[in-house]
């Protein structure tokens, strides 16, 4: 490898890196700052509102038009389970 190739390919590799690590950096930032969001998504699936909401939506109380996946209990168990395991994942990291 010439010096001139030697260079190119660590540049190559300096580019992927940076940009790695400015992709993961916003993605952090972005995972911090819904915590709140998934504290309180989390204490309303807990909840007895959860419970008489999915209820309302099974009895048809509820317009035809409305996005519900909140009232999906898979949607909200794996997006806090996904929250939980990214979180231990970064606790892991420190």
């Amino acid at each position: 490898m010439t010096d001139i190739q030697r260079i190119a390919h660590y540049e190559q590799l300096l580019d992927r890196v940076t940009e790695a690590a400015g992709e993961l950096e916003a993605a952090l930032e972005k995972f911090r700052s819904v915590q709140d969001d998934a504290a309180a998504l989390a204490a309303y699936y807990e909840s007895g509102d959860w419970r008489r909401d999915f209820e309302d939506d099974e009895a048809g109380r509820l317009p035809p038009d409305l996005k519900r996946g909140v009232l999906s209990e898979d949607a909200v168990y794996n997006a806090l389970s996904d929250n939980d395991r990214l979180s231990a994942v970064l606790k892991a990291l420190e």
